[in-house]
């Protein structure tokens, strides 16, 4: 059976925490081990300059980083070729032809884009970069340069995939079906809140658990975490629906000690402060073989290096036989 080609990634804009372990970590792990589909991650040095344009060290540094992430937690560079987009030109290539096929007004009007802009109003002001527009055509260019079938996405990218839809679509009107319609896998993993109660979990908002944050931080910020306002004292009756640090014990605790704790919290039995040391164990505990893992990398860095390197061979290979029967359709193959 022939395998179908799954291409995911992420932003090196920092390290990786729970919400990325949670929302697609694991289940990359789980897909690498199926014979039925062949593996891409993409680290995205070029998008994560569109909006830290000034500050390309930290997209440089992040680079390694979120490698020792992926590594960490158990994907395996020989099932799953991990790859640098800075390094494949003929993303860039792609990117400039698509651009062709896609309207500024249809740029504006997709919520993905919207939003995110939006988000970043205190960057931009009113003078968005074209870059920053034009994120779903080079996500399109990702996604094709590599016959990329099937992209798992959480349902806030689902707008990004069906702009890249409609740009193969055009292309292969205008050219002649070169280019495979890629197809939106709506992720099972769920987004994870941050410590602070909000929907979004991220280094800005400093509300987020690291996947290799000491045993010392972990401690720090879940006893910091949210709780229910409205309990002052021990014998408080509490609303652990509410509360983050219950939240979190239904991520890291088993069901048996989750009962125990929403009971005790309901009943005024349990102090948040004892809840909080449980919870903090808990997450320590899960998270352990993944910090053991990244510190031999982190003290190898050579070897991630390697798996970088030898990952991004292969995916330029992929992507200069993708970029050639690209040009061939668009009559720019000058050298044939």
């Amino acid at each position: 059976m022939e395998k179908k080609r799954i291409l995911t990634g992420d932003r090196p804009t920092g390290r990786l925490h729970i919400g990325h372990y949670f929302g697609s970590l694991k289940k990359r792990v789980e897909m690498q081990e199926s014979d039925k589909y062949d593996s891409y991650i993409l680290i995205a040095d070029v998008q994560a300059l569109t909006d830290n344009f000034n500050n390309p060290e930290k997209v440089r540094k992040n680079v390694r980083e979120v490698a020792m992430d992926y590594l960490s937690v158990g994907i395996d560079p020989k099932k799953t070729t991990i790859y640098i987009q800075s390094m494949i030109p003929e993303v860039a290539e792609l990117t400039v032809f698509y651009s062709n096929l896609v309207t500024i007004a249809r740029l504006q009007r997709n919520p993905t884009v919207k939003t995110e802009i939006a988000q970043k109003r205190d960057l931009f002001g009113e003078s968005v970069t074209y870059g920053f527009l034009g994120y779903p055509v080079s996500q399109a260019a990702d996604i094709t340069a590599f016959e990329g079938e099937l992209v798992p996405v959480g349902e806030d990218q689902l707008p990004l995939i069906e702009q890249a839809r409609e740009i193969v679509r055009k292309f292969n009107n205008i050219y002649g079906k070169v280019l495979i319609e890629p197809q939106a896998v709506l992720s099972s993993g769920k987004r994870i809140k941050g410590l602070d109660g909000n929907e979004k979990m991220g280094k800005s908002l400093g509300n987020a658990i690291y996947l290799s944050d000491s045993e010392e931080e972990i401690t720090k910020k879940v006893m910091s975490a949210l709780t229910d306002p409205n309990r002052i004292k021990k014998d408080d009756l509490g609303n652990p629906d509410i509360c983050m640090v219950a939240y979190y014990h239904n991520l890291f605790s088993t069901k048996e000690e989750v009962k125990t704790v929403c009971e005790e919290c309901k009943g005024g039995k349990r102090g948040c402060v004892a809840c909080k040391k449980q919870l903090a164990k808990n997450i320590i505990e899960e998270l352990r073989p993944i910090r053991e893992k990244r510190a031999y990398y982190e003290q190898h860095p050579e070897e991630v290096d390697k798996i970088l390197m030898e990952g991004t061979k292969k995916a330029q290979k992929v992507a200069k036989d993708t970029i050639k029967r690209v040009k061939k359709a668009m009559k720019l193959d000058y050298e044939t």
